[in-house]
């Protein structure tokens, strides 16, 4: 490590939680709803990190172009909250790192681009999330992810400057935010990303294809 890092943050869905199966079930219904056969997870899951707009095109191939996106979006939305953590569960060696990084006396957070009105109900069910320092949602600030501002105003809640932070997501976007932010990047390709993803093209300073090997970039 070459700075001194004093907190770790995360992005949610793919990095911490695997919520593709509660995302994908939320998808499903709009079809059989309709009279539609149901998909599988596996189909759901490559989209799961994209959200709505994800499940929404995996289910009807719909586009926010499309004049029922807004409607469909709701009811999807609908469903999700119903069954926010019914299927969903955080990664093999999520819990073991969190409490590893608390042992050490790292802090650590959250930033996700997901709306507090999933995040907040998600994470008050899941006891995993009662030592998390900071929780910032996608509409906590004026800005969404790959914008830096989530980050800063999640460092700014820990007290510390951006530059003492780690974050840590599965997506382009976590490692341009991180990096807007002036944080170091972790790249986690264990999540949603498909074959096709070429995860060193994004340029984070580090890679993992598990929770625990962050142990090894930081200590």
């Amino acid at each position: 490590m070459t700075r001194s890092v004093q907190a770790v943050l995360f992005d949610l869905d793919g990095t911490l939680i695997d919520s593709a199966p509660d995302l994908g079930a939320a998808a499903d219904k709009l079809r059989t709803d309709r009279g539609l056969p149901s998909l599988s997870d596996e189909v759901y899951r490559p989209l799961a990190g994209a959200g709505a707009r994800g499940m929404l095109k995996v289910a009807f191939d719909m586009t926010p172009e499309h004049p029922d996106f807004a409607s469909l979006r709701e009811e999807f939305f609908c469903n999700y909250e119903r069954s926010l953590t019914a299927r969903t569960y955080a990664f093999d060696g999520v819990v073991e790192l969190i409490n590893a990084l608390r042992e050490r006396g790292l802090a650590w957070g959250v930033v996700t681009n997901k709306m507090a009105r999933f995040t907040d109900p998600l994470t008050r069910a899941m006891p995993l999330f009662a030592s998390a320092a900071a929780i910032v949602s996608g509409d906590t600030t004026p800005h969404a992810k790959p914008h830096p501002a989530p980050l800063i105003e999640a460092a700014a809640r820990l007290n510390l400057a951006p530059e003492q932070c780690l974050y840590v997501g599965d997506d382009l976007r976590d490692i341009l935010a991180g990096k807007a932010a002036g944080m170091l990047t972790v790249a986690a390709t264990y999540g949603y990303l498909g074959e096709k993803t070429q995860v060193q093209q994004w340029n984070a300073e580090y890679a993992i294809s598990a929770p625990l090997e962050l142990l090894n970039i930081l200590f």
